[in-house]
């Protein structure tokens, strides 16, 4: 069982060739489209943040404020769209980042990537990025986007008794889905599907 990991670890897992797709797909909906990118395609990045913690290392989550749009209330990694004024993605990342946790974008080393999701449902073109910090950070949610978060230990995340799926009922639509159930969350969607990208990218899954 995964428990504590090194930046140097994850720079040699990121140095590889990436799961893809593949990997992303064995969390996704059972109903979801893969549609084609539309005209009006949106750019936006997200976070996987990593931190050391005594003799584990823990995972950055965020519980979204409930609000009248797609991802109200779910689970995610800190992130959004792309601004005019991000001259990257890497850029968009981090401020996302610093913006919703609290956590300066000049304490935190990007490591690498993942392979970018579409998201049908928005229109959003999703690009992960990976980082890292070497302490614990000192978080200060965005009261007005983040309803809390979620820093569970990785030992946790990869226990095979927290992936599970379940059928529930959203914006009127019954969806069929795997997830992983993390601190009594839900974590499913892109979410999960970033995450098992990362997962799989291991080994250890």
């Amino acid at each position: 069982m995964i428990g504590k990991i090194s930046r140097e670890k994850i720079n040699e897992w990121l140095s590889g060739s990436l799961p893809g797709k593949e990997a992303q797909e064995r969390m996704s909906p059972k109903n979801r489209h893969d549609f084609e990118c539309r005209d009006d395609l949106r750019e936006a990045a997200v976070l996987l943040l990593f931190y050391p913690d005594r003799g584990d290392t823990r995972l950055v989550f965020m519980k979204r404020n409930e609000y009248d749009g797609p991802h109200s209330g779910q689970i995610s990694f800190p992130g959004g769209m792309r601004e005019l004024r991000d001259k990257d993605l890497v850029v968009t990342a981090l401020r996302e980042n610093e913006e919703e946790t609290g956590v300066p974008a000049d304490s935190v080393e990007v490591l690498g990537k993942l392979t970018p999701l579409h998201i049908p449902v928005s229109n959003f073109c999703v690009h992960p990025f990976v980082g890292w910090t070497r302490e614990v950070p000192q978080f200060d949610p965005d009261e007005t986007e983040v309803q809390y978060l979620i820093c569970p230990e990785l030992r946790e995340i990869f226990d095979p008794a927290n992936r599970k799926s379940g059928t529930f009922h959203r914006h009127g639509v019954t969806l069929e889905t795997p997830y992983f159930d993390i601190d009594g969350e839900m974590i499913w969607g892109a979410t999960a599907m970033i995450l098992n990208e990362f997962m799989v990218l291991t080994g250890y899954c």
